[in-house]
C-alpha cells in the first residue's frame, strides 16, 4: 500500500509542476514584465519551425526557458514540504516520492541551459515540440505534440499554452482557437445551423452558410441583422463545393432529414442519401484538401451524428442512417490527417424535431464550449444514459475497426 501511495505522490508532484509551467506561460501572455522575457521564444521560429538565428535561439532559452524552469522548481517544493508536514521524516520514502516533480523539473532546467549554451545536438534531443519537418499526426487530445504546439506560434499565440499535458488549455478553453477561422456549416438555414453560425460569429470566426434553401442566411448580433456569406448547394452535388472546401478551416456537417415513421423504399433511400452518404462525400472531399503542415494543424471536421447513435429517436430510419454515419466517422478517424469531432446532440427544437426540449441556441453554446476545450466527442443532451453509453460504444467500435480493418 505504501508503494501505491508513493506512486500517487510522485505523479501528483509531476502534474503539479506541469500545471505551474502552463499557468506561468499563460500569465506571460497577459503580464507585460513576463512577456518581455517570453517574447524571445516567439521570435525564434519560422512557420516551418526552422530557426531564424542561432543567437536568438540561445537567448530565448536563457530569457524564457531557464526562468520558467526556476519557477517550476520553486513551486515544486510544496508537494514534499506538505508531505513532510503530514508524515514527518519517519516516512522519508514518501517525501522522496513527492520530490519527483522537482527531479522532473531539473531535467527541464538542465536541458534549457544546454540549449542556451549551444551544446551540440541538445536541441534535437530535448526540444522535441519545435523540431522542423512534416507533421505525422493531427494535434493530440491529451499530450502536446509538435502539431499542437505549432498552433501556439502560428495560429493564435493567445491559446495553446500547454507544454506537455493539455489540461490547462482544456480548463481555460484555449485548446482550440476559433478566432479568424473560416468555418462552413451545412444545414445553415435550420434552427441549430443558424444558432451555431451566430455563436461562431461571436467567437470571431468567419462563418459561411451552406444551404439548399435558396435564401441568404443572416444572424442577429447586438440588435443588428448581419448577413452571412451564403453558398448554395444540394445533395448529390457535393463536388461543386470542392473549391470552397479547400479555402475553409473547419467544415461542420449538420444537414439531415427525418422521414419519421416511414419505411418504404423511397424513405430508406432518402434517409441514407441525406444523412449518411452526402456527409461521407463531403468528408472525403474535405480530407483531400489536407496537404500541408498548416492544414494538418488547423483544419477540422465536425459531424452532427446525433444522440441517435446510441439512443432511440422514435424514427427508425433516422436512427439507422445516423448510426451508419457515426460508425463511418469512427472508421475515418483512424487514418484522418486532421481532427474529426462528433457532435452527439439530444432533442433540441428544430424543423426536424419541433417537439425538442432544448433550445438550439443553448446547444450551440455548449458545442462551442466543447470544441474550445478540444473535446473530440461533444455530448449535449438531457439524457444521462448517453454520457455513459456513448463512450463505451465509441471505444469498442473503434477498437473493433482498428483490429479488423487496415489502411489501404
Amino acid at each position: 500500500m505504501a508503494w501505491l501511495m508513493g506512486l500517487g505522490l510522485a505523479l501528483a508532484s509531476v502534474l503539479w509542476v506541469e500545471l505551474v509551467r502552463d499557468c506561468y506561460h499563460a500569465l506571460a501572455h497577459v503580464w507585460s514584465p513576463l512577456y518581455r522575457l517570453h517574447g524571445w521564444h516567439h521570435r525564434v521560429f519560422r512557420s516551418d519551425l526552422s530557426v531564424v538565428s542561432t543567437e536568438i535561439y540561445q537567448k530565448a532559452h536563457w530569457y524564457n526557458d531557464v526562468p520558467e524552469a526556476l519557477v517550476m522548481l520553486a513551486f515544486g517544493i510544496w508537494p514534499p514540504l506538505l508531505t513532510w508536514m503530514w508524515q514527518s521524516f519517519d516516512h522519508w520514502p514518501l517525501i522522496l516520492a513527492a520530490s519527483a516533480g522537482q527531479i522532473y523539473t531539473l531535467g527541464f532546467l538542465l536541458s534549457a541551459i544546454a540549449r542556451g549554451m549551444g551544446l551540440p545536438n541538445a536541441d534535437e534531443i530535448t526540444d522535441l515540440t519545435h523540431r522542423p519537418g512534416p507533421f505525422l499526426a493531427p494535434p493530440a487530445p491529451w499530450m502536446v505534440n509538435r502539431t499542437y504546439h505549432w498552433r501556439h506560434h502560428f495560429d493564435d499565440p493567445n491559446a495553446y499554452f500547454c507544454g506537455t499535458l493539455t489540461l490547462v488549455d482544456k480548463m481555460l478553453g484555449t485548446a482550440l482557437s476559433l478566432k479568424g477561422k473560416k468555418i462552413a456549416v451545412t444545414g445553415a438555414s435550420g434552427g441549430f445551423g443558424q444558432a451555431l453560425l451566430q455563436e461562431l460569429h461571436q467567437q470571431g470566426a468567419k462563418a459561411i452558410a451552406l444551404t439548399s434553401s435558396g435564401q441568404e442566411v443572416s444572424i442577429t448580433a447586438t440588435g443588428k441583422t448581419i448577413p452571412i456569406r451564403t453558398e448554395q448547394w444540394c445533395i448529390g452535388q457535393e463536388d461543386r463545393l470542392q473549391d470552397l472546401l479547400g479555402e475553409i478551416d473547419i467544415l461542420v456537417i449538420n444537414h439531415g432529414v427525418n422521414v419519421h415513421q416511414r419505411r418504404d423504399g423511397q424513405a430508406i433511400e432518402q434517409a441514407y442519401e441525406v444523412n449518411t452518404f452526402s456527409a461521407l462525400r463531403l468528408m472525403e472531399l474535405f480530407l483531400a484538401t489536407v496537404k500541408t503542415n498548416r492544414h494538418i494543424a488547423t483544419k477540422e471536421i465536425w459531424v452532427n451524428t446525433s444522440e441517435a447513435e446510441v439512443n432511440p429517436a422514435f424514427s427508425p430510419l433516422y436512427e439507422l442512417s445516423k448510426r451508419a454515419l457515426g460508425d463511418l466517422v469512427t472508421l475515418k478517424r483512424l487514418d484522418s490527417p486532421c481532427v474529426i469531432r462528433k457532435l452527439i446532440l439530444g432533442p433540441f427544437k428544430s424543423k426536424l424535431n419541433p417537439v425538442g426540449i432544448m433550445s438550439a441556441s443553448w446547444v450551440a453554446r455548449q458545442v462551442v464550449k466543447g470544441v474550445k476545450r478540444d473535446s473530440r466527442n461533444i455530448i449535449v443532451t438531457i439524457n444521462p444514459i448517453t454520457f455513459i453509453a456513448f463512450p463505451i460504444k465509441e471505444f469498442f467500435v473503434s477498437l473493433y475497426f482498428r483490429c479488423f480493418s487496415k489502411k489501404s
